[in-house]
């Protein structure tokens, strides 16, 4: 009787339909699409691994992010690096400004022509909708793999535009059960590539506008490298 029932599940199984590669990979974008719909903000500690092919040599900072997206154009963003060495890089609008404490030094950047390239890195996979990936990129699911322990769906996205292929020729993203991003791996020209991972993470907390924004010494001193 054991034998007779194994059989009889084979041939269920066997006649099950099973999701195809497009099914699933509809399905992740939908958990992406979800979520992105009622993505508000995120607190989250972040490592970046910056590989440089050309000598290949890893550099790593380690610390902690702070996004807000109140509108779907508008988007806000504070990291600090504590590891290995500190900075503090706030975004906002078309101005870029990078805190280094040990030099009480701001550098700021008018990044107005960059905003399309800059959206591609801050904003994939956290407030972003199906519509607008499947309008920006072609995508394929490459499988499951874990990180953090979790286990993720694995995607990998080309650019459809010339202008970002200049700057991006590929990234891949792991996204996890709550269709958010646990990991993304941004590949530039030439080998280049970043890997940014997030831990900790929550979605949606209460974050005040000045909690984005720099909070700087007196007697800091500003630069405008663009200029």
């Amino acid at each position: 009787m054991p034998h007779r029932v194994a059989e009889l599940l084979g041939i269920v199984l066997l006649l099950s339909p099973w999701p195809t590669p497009a099914a699933e990979l509809d399905t992740v974008l939908g958990r992406i699409d979800k979520a992105g719909a009622t993505f508000r903000s995120l607190s989250a500690q972040l490592k970046r691994v910056s590989h440089t092919a050309v000598i290949n040599e890893d550099n790593t900072d380690s610390g902690s992010m702070l996004l807000k997206r109140p509108y779907s154009r508008d988007m806000r963003m504070l990291v600090e690096f504590s590891q290995p060495d500190p900075k503090t890089i706030a975004f906002q609008g078309r101005k870029l400004e990078i805190y280094f404490p040990k030099m009480q030094t701001v550098q700021e950047f008018d990044v107005g022509k960059y905003r399309a390239l800059l959206d591609e890195f801050l904003l994939i996979g956290f407030g972003t909708s199906k519509a607008d990936l499947q309008a920006s990129y072609q995508i394929n699911l490459a499988g499951s793999e874990s990180v953090g322990g979790q286990n993720c769906a694995l995607l990998q996205l080309i650019p459809k535009s010339k202008d970002v292929l200049q700057h991006l020729t590929r990234l891949e993203i792991w996204v996890g059960e709550n269709g958010y991003p646990l990991q993304q791996k941004f590949y530039q020209p030439g080998g280049d590539y970043m890997l940014c991972t997030y831990s900790d993470m929550k979605i949606n907390p209460d974050l005040q506008d000045s909690a984005l924004k720099l909070h700087l010494p007196k007697n800091v001193k500003r630069e405008y490298p663009q200029k």
